[in-house]
């Protein structure tokens, strides 16, 4: 099923880093790597990741393509960077699990610097009444097996943040997938 998931990811993936124009990055939830091959050779890039194991994938990915790419344990809810550090901060399928994405978001916008960028690839709950509420029922149960809950709403997430949405691209997926652009709104 995942390998199903990100063959359509794929595409999306370089379409973010595309956006991306730091030069000082945060990854938050690098995950095993997935998104290293398609990282800028021009940045200073961060990443983290909350589990020890992922770190150790990633960093074998990072090895492997010669990635410069400083890879660290860490905590979105909780960054040990101080504040105005980076440029921009990047996510993919980052904030579905989450605990508190409110925290998240806030520590991020604290860690950018005056009009710095976060941009996220996330998939959020359906705006149709019918499908959005077959993802309520559907989110237990999705938690317990995946770990990640199909039903956030990011983006009034980030809009209760310190934050503010710049752009949203739906990435063809009925609205269930989107790239959101925010900023922080410090001079």
């Amino acid at each position: 099923m995942e390998i199903l998931a990100e063959w359509r990811y794929t595409a999306w993936r370089p379409h973010l880093w595309s956006l991306v124009e730091g030069p000082k990055v945060l990854e938050v939830g690098v995950g095993t790597g997935k998104n290293i091959p398609y990282y800028p050779a021009d940045l200073d890039i961060t990443a983290i990741d909350l589990t020890p194991g992922m770190l150790d994938r990633a960093t074998a990915l990072a090895t492997e393509t010669e990635a410069d790419v400083k890879l660290q344990l860490g905590d979105v809810q909780k960054l040990d960077f101080p504040n105005d550090t980076f440029d921009e901060v990047v996510a993919t399928f980052v904030f579905c699990s989450v605990p508190d994405p409110g925290l998240g978001f806030n520590e991020i916008a604290r860690v950018l610097k005056p009009n710095g960028r976060l941009l996220l690839l996330e998939h959020v709950r359906s705006a149709n009444p019918v499908v959005g509420k077959l993802m309520d029922l559907l989110d237990p149960i999705m938690v317990r097996l995946m770990g990640a809950h199909i039903n956030r709403r990011t983006l009034a997430n980030i809009q209760q943040s310190q934050l503010q949405v710049e752009g949203v691209e739906d990435m063809g997926t009925g609205g269930i997938f989107k790239l959101i652009v925010a900023e922080t709104c410090r001079l």
